[in-house]
């Protein structure tokens, strides 16, 4: 399983000083199958604790998500500051989404190469 981070959400998770470490738990639990809300079209969203808080008051992120294969994490908020997404901005994450599921790997290299994604590195023994 690859786990990548688009520009826009790494902004997000360096101004809410969230760790990799906690990508990767998410990630980790929707592989056993614990995923809080399929949103349909490849997307999922997770819930990502605080730092010295629980993932209830924590943050929402947004997964473009193939099992086995690759999570891409595209967008995330702060629960406490935007209730959900709207139904448009929820078309717009599925459509980024869906291009980033199907590059290929020259594809993914590529928009790593331009700054625009970025790989999360995962401890595999946790």
């Amino acid at each position: 399983m690859r786990i990548y981070k688009t520009k826009t959400f790494r902004r997000f998770q360096r101004k809410e000083s969230m760790a990799d470490a906690a990508l990767c738990e998410a990630v980790k639990r929707a592989e056993e199958g614990s995923v809080d809300a399929k949103l349909g079209r490849n997307l999922i969203k997770q819930r990502v604790a605080r730092e010295g808080a629980g993932r209830r008051s924590g943050f929402r992120t947004i997964i473009a998500y193939r099992v086995g294969m690759r999570a891409v994490f595209i967008y995330g908020f702060a629960k406490s500051k935007e209730d959900n997404i709207t139904a448009a901005d929820e078309q717009d994450l599925a459509n980024a989404g869906a291009l980033l599921l199907g590059l290929d790997a020259d594809g993914i290299e590529t928009l790593i190469v331009e700054g625009e994604l970025w790989e999360v590195e995962c401890d595999e023994e946790e």
